[in-house]
């Protein structure tokens, strides 16, 4: 069993420092309504196709809506040699923090 490491949006820096890649493993009608700001977006079924575009020189910090499909990745990541991080509570935690967020539908960024 691959161990979780999991950090809750209290204890994420803001701004988010050099060497922190967000990964947002939610789907793309979620990323449209709101996500972080500089995140790459890659869902989660795509995401054992995908390792080729993700940093293996950076700690990645993977979100989802609350936690739940970032963790999977997370362990999934980690047994690739990432060095991944869950966001417990995911998007609906950072945006109930206030922290920054932006949509691509041109309205005003909400979690769905």
């Amino acid at each position: 069993m691959i161990e979780v490491p999991t950090i809750e949006v209290a204890q994420v820096p803001d701004p988010l420092p050099a060497g922190v890649t967000v990964l947002d493993v939610r789907e793309p009608v979620e990323w449209q309504h709101g996500h972080i700001d500089g995140a790459l977006h890659v869902p989660l079924t795509q995401v054992p196709d995908r390792l080729e575009e993700l940093p293996q020189d950076q700690q990645l910090l993977v979100v989802c809506k609350v936690g739940g499909r970032s963790a999977q990745a997370t362990a999934f990541l980690r047994e690739k040699g990432f060095e991944a991080v869950n966001l417990a509570g995911g998007m609906i935690d950072w945006a109930d923090a206030d922290r920054p967020m932006v949509a691509e539908t041109g309205q005003d960024p909400a979690v769905v």
